[in-house]
């Protein structure tokens, strides 16, 4: 039976703030070759993440989600997917999505505005979901279509944010993956704010994966600060999608494969780099959340474990920072899209306010000329 029986009240935890083991903490079986590579694509992920926002402040790069203080819960997550499962991301899991063997460029390509940035062939990753929780339904979707073809092998891990689950998509997909019982694992990155707007004020439930009991399956609350948490709770679940019992009992969601994940964490930056938390964030707030980071909680923990040392963390330090300003030398060494090109994929066939819109553009262009329209 899967050990995935939980109290969604209750918060799975392996490494305390400090980076100590809990009490009784079941810490997962990995190598010190994986411990070590969440550790560098945590370090990557918020490098990467500081270099992004300061290109946007520059003026060369367009809005840009950051995802500081969410590295553990997008690393320790997408560490624990086997090759042929798929992610479902949001906006903001650039992390996750290197993982799962997106470039960097790639990334920054798409929030300079290329769509080209977009392109995943042979990656299983669905493309970035702006809106708000549609992603939901197209995982639940994938994964009841797997399930159909007999692709026992393949679980559909979606990402988003807490306030994706005050949409009716949030309600409408994780009802069908219960009906259904779709392989699929649903992951909440509760990040405390939706843009401006706190948890309390978008649910009166004591916790989100307890909403999984009214779809007829099984929520878990982890510790989203703390990456071996997050991936001992999200191999367990992509596990039992993949692996239902059927001999488990009537208890609510023992049999059925979804899980819906939910990672208590926060973003320590803007929701966008068009917003400024300052007006509805207490400094004092963000600064309780960054004694909890992540990164230093895993460090303390394998440095304890004779896994890393000064040498080696050094050693990331400098690999990381080289693979950073690669990405972005390539990315911005690629001529830009046609400005045009902004029109297409919108709709099978122009509609006819797209094509007075793409006029628009023409004659903007006639005017102005190229360069001026896109400065």
């Amino acid at each position: 039976m899967s050990t995935l029986q939980r109290d969604p009240r209750d918060r799975v935890q392996v490494l305390d703030e400090d980076g100590q083991v809990v009490d009784d903490a079941d810490v997962p079986d990995l190598d010190d070759d994986t411990l070590v590579q969440m550790y560098r694509n945590m370090r990557l992920a918020r490098h990467f993440d500081q270099r992004a926002v300061s290109l946007q402040r520059q003026g060369r790069m367009g809005t840009y989600p950051p995802l500081s203080g969410q590295e553990g819960a997008q690393i320790g997550s997408a560490t624990a997917l086997a090759e042929a499962d798929w992610i479902f991301p949001s906006y903001r899991e650039h992390g996750a999505a290197y993982v799962r063997g997106l470039e960097l460029s790639q990334t920054l390509r798409y929030w300079m505005g290329d769509e080209r940035g977009n392109s995943l062939e042979g990656l299983n990753i669905f493309p970035v979901a702006v809106p708000i929780a549609t992603q939901i339904v197209h995982a639940t979707g994938a994964a009841l279509a797997s399930d159909l073809k007999d692709e026992e092998d393949k679980a559909f891990l979606c990402y988003f944010g807490d306030g994706a689950t005050s949409e009716g998509d949030f309600h409408e997909g994780l009802n069908f993956a219960g009906v259904f019982d779709v392989p699929a694992v649903f992951f909440c990155n509760n990040n405390q704010w939706a843009i401006s707007v706190p948890r309390e004020k978008q649910s009166a439930s004591a916790t989100l994966a307890q909403k999984a009991h009214a779809y007829g399956f099984e929520g878990v609350l982890v510790d989203g600060m703390d990456p071996l948490a997050v991936y001992k709770v999200t191999h367990e679940a992509l596990e039992k999608a993949k692996n239902p019992d059927p001999a488990a009992d009537d208890a609510p969601g023992r049999a059925t494969r979804p899980t819906l994940i939910e990672a208590l964490q926060y973003r320590f930056g803007a929701h966008t780099t068009a917003d400024d938390p300052s007006v509805y964030r207490d400094e004092d707030e963000v600064e309780r959340w960054k004694a909890k980071d992540p990164i230093p909680r895993l460090e303390t923990y394998l440095r304890d474990e004779g896994i890393l040392d000064d040498e080696r963390v050094e050693a990331i330090e400098a690999s990381v920072e080289d693979e950073v300003a690669d990405a972005i030398t390539e990315a911005e060494s690629i001529e830009r899209p046609d400005p045009a090109s902004m029109f297409e994929n919108v709709y099978e066939e122009r509609t006819d306010r797209l094509r007075e819109q793409e006029a628009y553009l023409e004659q903007l262009r006639e005017r102005h000329g190229d360069e001026e329209l896109l400065e």
